[in-house]
């Protein structure tokens, strides 16, 4: 890590990292993002923006439209267009949620039932595809095909990772640079693009383009990583879904997977059965939960998340000192902090 980049390591535990900083620099801008969002969510079928709303209004921290708009003023853009392409980058995230959850079959999202649960699955798929489809509608409005071009290949990429990751549920031999290149596809994808779009529009140098999406990338591994190691962890169960989901859908998350690689023979049959559906009632939950601290497994996911938020913030190490490098990189310091 450069000098100049902060270290997650050393920060001071009494003084945790928060979101406020990003949250305040990009305040005024996600007032105009917000408003795009509601005008867009909109349609002469009272369904869509019913559905839409049941989750874009749930209370989520609008992170990914949050790096576009702290990366636009990062580089000094001084359009409008990000404005758009923010709210784009939001209708992409919230898409996939609503898809994610009929595929998962989940019953929470933020603390609240889930949209498949109030309004069935078949609406809820087709309101997905109604967000992805005024998501490339934005795109095109803010009238720049490169931003267009970043935002639609992630889509591909996302897409390719949703699928990824169902065909390795529930399949114990999962690697563990398979789940990294899941991850990698399914979260960080979206969250290098959102990053990277704020160079393209502010046509700024190719060297800047790569750093905000290797700043992005990190981020959401990391990010994710944290999550998935927070599935395992009872004291801190604070994600919008119910503590176990991971382990009652078979997902090979790392927490998991560095388990199983430390079991003993007895422990890896368990994880056997488990993962393929077999063991999924609250005590097998629990006995999931004490191997995994056994083994301290939740401790080895923060490194490793530790790891790829260290390289998000090195990779602004190129942009001079500002508040906007500041906010981003406690930004990358909260992900990981979420774990202490």
């Amino acid at each position: 890590m450069s000098a100049e980049a902060v270290s997650l390591e050393t920060k001071d535990r009494q003084n945790q990292p928060s979101l406020e900083p990003i949250l305040s620099l990009t305040a005024p801008s996600m007032e105009a993002v917000n408003s795009v969002i509601l005008e867009r969510m909109q349609s002469e079928i009272p369904l869509i923006p019913a559905l839409a709303g049941h989750l874009i209004s749930g209370g989520g921290k609008r992170m990914r439209p949050m790096l576009t708009l702290a990366g636009a003023e990062l580089v000094g853009y001084k359009g409008d267009h990000h404005y758009k392409l923010a709210a784009a980058v939001e209708f992409l995230h919230t898409a996939t949620l609503l898809h994610d959850d009929v595929v998962d079959g989940s019953e929470t999202r933020r603390g609240k039932k889930a949209a498949n649960i109030v309004y069935g699955n078949p609406a809820t798929v087709l309101v997905g595809d109604f967000l992805f489809a005024r998501a490339f509608e934005l795109m095109v409005d803010a009238d720049n095909l490169r931003a267009l071009k970043v935002l639609s290949d992630a889509s591909v990429v996302i897409a390719q990772g949703e699928v990824d990751q169902l065909t390795a549920q529930r399949k114990i031999e999962t690697s563990q640079d398979h789940y990294l290149h899941i991850i990698g596809a399914k979260t960080a994808a979206l969250f290098a693009a959102a990053s990277r779009i704020s160079a393209v529009i502010a046509e700024r140098s190719a060297e800047e383009e790569k750093a905000l999406d290797d700043y992005g990338r990190n981020l959401g591994i990391a990010f994710q990583l944290v999550d998935d190691a927070i599935d395992y962890d009872s004291e801190r169960a604070e994600m919008g879904k119910d503590q176990g989901d991971d382990f009652r859908e078979g997902k090979m998350t790392l927490p998991v997977i560095l388990a199983y690689a430390k079991g003993s023979a007895e422990e890896r049959k368990f994880w056997q059965e488990a993962i393929a559906g077999f063991r999924n009632e609250d005590e097998d939950l629990a006995y999931a939960i004490e191997l995994i601290h056994q083994h301290d497994t939740v401790a080895a996911t923060r490194e490793k998340a530790l790891e790829f938020a260290e390289k998000a913030c090195d990779a602004l190490s190129i942009f001079p000192d500002s508040e906007a490098r500041a906010a981003m990189v406690e930004a990358a310091q909260f992900a990981v902090s979420r774990l202490y």
